[in-house]
């Protein structure tokens, strides 16, 4: 049974990142097409912000093998 769980607490620990990542990325390319000179100081707070979201997941996953 606690198998089934760390599984559960897995998958929706991975959904808030994937979300963000959406909303980030979203952000970016709203960003890029109004002001596409800003594209160079844009992309690097787009992808530390990508890298983050992932840790979150990674982290997540990390916790469900030590927990179970």
């Amino acid at each position: 049974m606690d198998g089934n769980l760390s599984v559960i607490g897995y998958g929706l620990s991975a959904i808030g990142p994937a979300i963000a990542v959406g909303l980030i990325f979203a952000a970016y390319i709203n960003g890029v097409a109004r002001q596409p000179e800003a594209r160079n100081l844009l992309q690097p707070i787009a992808i530390l912000g990508f890298a983050l979201a992932e840790a979150l997941a990674i982290f997540g996953l990390v916790l469900a093998f030590v927990f179970n």
